[in-house]
């Protein structure tokens, strides 16, 4: 063999040995396309044929061709595009099958463009879809609203964000007509699957208690007040059935209570697929029920009005007269809705609560320092200053680095009997030019900053910001609105103030409205004061300094000052 022929034998063996590796350098660019083109053939002849959409069977096929695309050439422009048509055909199929898995199946794939795809030019489409089929086909306006939001804050770029906008418009219109919204009728149904009650837990004094019940994950409910029974000695009952639920051996003793409201609380599994859990009255004046997300549980708050206390009994039964859509900046409050001024209401007691705590870190700083801790040591200082100031009795809703959860804190607050309920806590942004100051009460907020705020004290992610409904359900039945947002002026005007006189380049933020789940449920006017950014770097070294929280807490008395004062020369005839 020649040195030639022997060159020619190698080349071959080579092109032999690696004509895989060759195939797989030009499979991407060739072979995606082709598959990409094959379903979508398949998909095309599908939707312009009207006896083929009739058969499951087509509607897969159609879906599994696209599968192989997205198998074969995971992460690649042209799979994105087959996830994309997937969640359609499987949407398709629904309005064909009714089958709830289907949809199940289309939100799942858009998920996934939204999760891993982010930067794809399809995933605003995505989560446009979601929330598309939550309004369309599960009927579920509330999570609609909450799915389109999504599209605002998480895609402000995209060409989906005006139909978004426009939904959330309509939605909102609808969801303030709308009456009947204190229910869980619009939580979606877990199909075969029934969740476990995990716990059931309580805090309670004389004049207030609430209950919690924890689940393992969203189930639908409803509950209703017994008469007492005298002929089977029982006693005056509220019970709430949970759909799709069941019981765990560790709940089947009855949960003594006896703070004469509430006798005890008893979980049973009432049929297989309810569970009903009962409280057992001794005397309550009313109660109010509504669920929280993230993770899942139904709240029960029941009251027992003083009988001289006629005043504080007059504004908890009194109604507002609507829900307002949230904007990013509350206007002043107009004096003449002020219902303490009307009932000429004092205020001796205010809680104080430090955010986060225990593996609730918050923000962090470079440093280190979180804000649990920078939070814990302003509401010290805030609460002397209170104290000395004002001689307003002051409780903590937390006096050390320890865990709690949001529920909790709104309920001491409660129970307490507090006139007033102020959170702290500490700002952050991506942006780390942004500084300022901003108090906020509880409403909706449309607003894209407000809701980022919220989601991020909310201890919850973006996608999962809030349970509207709830929040809904709260405003519809919540009339500390117009005194929250009247302390919130107040307190924003003297923080502003105050840290001006000491500091230069203070921005004043304004007073904003947002979804804060520790401000749902207080029986008292109840604000969120950001005292900063830890993110700004002239902020970060402020809110570090016990100078500036001294400051901070100067400001906040002064605001709270204001607010008496208000009340009390209304009281006075002033």
């Amino acid at each position: 063999m020649n040195l030639k022929a022997y060159y020619i034998f190698l080349f071959f063996i080579f092109v032999f040995l690696f004509a895989d590796g060759f195939e797989a350098i030009a499979k991407p660019a060739d072979s995606a396309l082709k598959y990409l083109k094959e379903a979508d053939q398949c998909r095309q002849a599908l939707y312009r044929s009207a006896k083929k959409k009739k058969y499951r069977d087509n509607w897969l096929k159609c879906i599994n061709s696209y599968q192989r695309l997205i198998s074969a050439f995971p992460g690649s422009d042209q799979a994105v595009w087959g996830i994309y048509h997937s969640a359609r055909l499987y949407t398709g199929l629904y309005e064909h099958s009714g089958r709830s898995k289907d949809l199940d199946e289309a939100i799942s794939l858009y998920s996934r463009i939204v999760d891993e795809y982010k930067d794809h030019r399809l995933a605003d489409d995505a989560q446009y879809r979601i929330g598309e089929i939550y309004y369309e086909y599960r009927k579920d306006t509330t999570r609609a609203y909450i799915e389109f939001l999504k599209v605002d804050i998480k895609f402000p770029a995209g060409d989906m964000r005006p139909k978004a906008k426009e939904m959330l418009d309509k939605i909102a219109v609808a969801l303030n007509k709308n009456d009947d919204i204190a229910t869980s009728k619009d939580i979606p149904d877990s199909g075969p699957k029934r969740f476990e009650v995990d716990d059931i837990r309580y805090w309670s004094t004389p004049n207030y208690t609430r209950v919690v019940v924890d689940l393992q994950g969203p189930v639908k409910y409803e509950h209703n007040l017994l008469k007492a029974d005298p002929d089977l000695e029982k006693p005056r009952r509220l019970y709430l059935d949970l759909q799709n639920a069941r019981v765990t051996s560790k709940l089947r003793e009855p949960i003594i209570i006896k703070d004469g409201m509430l006798q005890r609380a008893r979980a049973a599994q009432y049929t297989k697929e309810t569970v009903r859990v009962v409280l057992d009255i001794e005397d309550i004046e009313g109660y109010k029920v509504f669920h929280l997300y993230d993770p899942f549980r139904i709240v029960v708050d029941v009251m027992k009005s003083e009988k001289d206390d006629a005043s504080e009994s007059a504004v908890a039964i009194s109604r507002p007269k609507g829900i307002r859509k949230g904007i990013r900046k509350a206007e002043a409050p107009d004096d003449n809705e002020s219902l303490a001024k009307q009932l000429g209401l004092k205020v001796k007691r205010i809680v104080i609560d430090p955010g986060h705590g225990g593996r609730d870190p918050g923000c962090n700083a470079a440093s280190g320092v979180k804000e649990k801790d920078i939070v814990l040591s302003l509401a010290k200082h805030l609460a002397e200053e209170i104290e000395e100031k004002l001689g307003c009795e002051v409780e903590l809703t937390r006096a050390e680095d320890i865990f709690m959860p949001l529920e909790r804190r709104t309920a001491i607050a409660n129970m307490k009997k507090a006139d007033l309920f102020i959170s702290l806590h500490v700002n952050a942004h991506r942006n780390k030019s942004v500084h300022g100051l901003e108090t906020y009460f509880l409403n909706i907020a449309t607003d894209r900053n407000s809701v980022m705020v919220a989601a991020r004290e909310n201890a919850t992610s973006e996608k999962n910001i809030s349970d509207l409904q709830t929040i809904l359900n709260d405003l519809m039945l919540n009339t500390k609105i117009n005194e929250s947002s009247r302390l919130a002026h107040e307190i924003q005007n003297g923080l502003v103030s105050q840290v001006k006189l000491n500091y230069k380049q203070v921005k004043d933020l304004g007073v904003k409205q947002a979804p804060f789940y520790v401000l749902i449920g207080a029986q008292m006017p109840a604000v969120l004061v950001e005292v900063g950014f830890i993110t700004n770097s002239t902020e970060r070294k402020r809110i570090l300094s016990s100078s500036y929280q001294k400051t901070v807490a100067k400001g906040i008395c002064s605001g709270i000052k204001k607010y008496i004062e208000s009340i009390d020369q209304a009281y006075k005839g002033g």
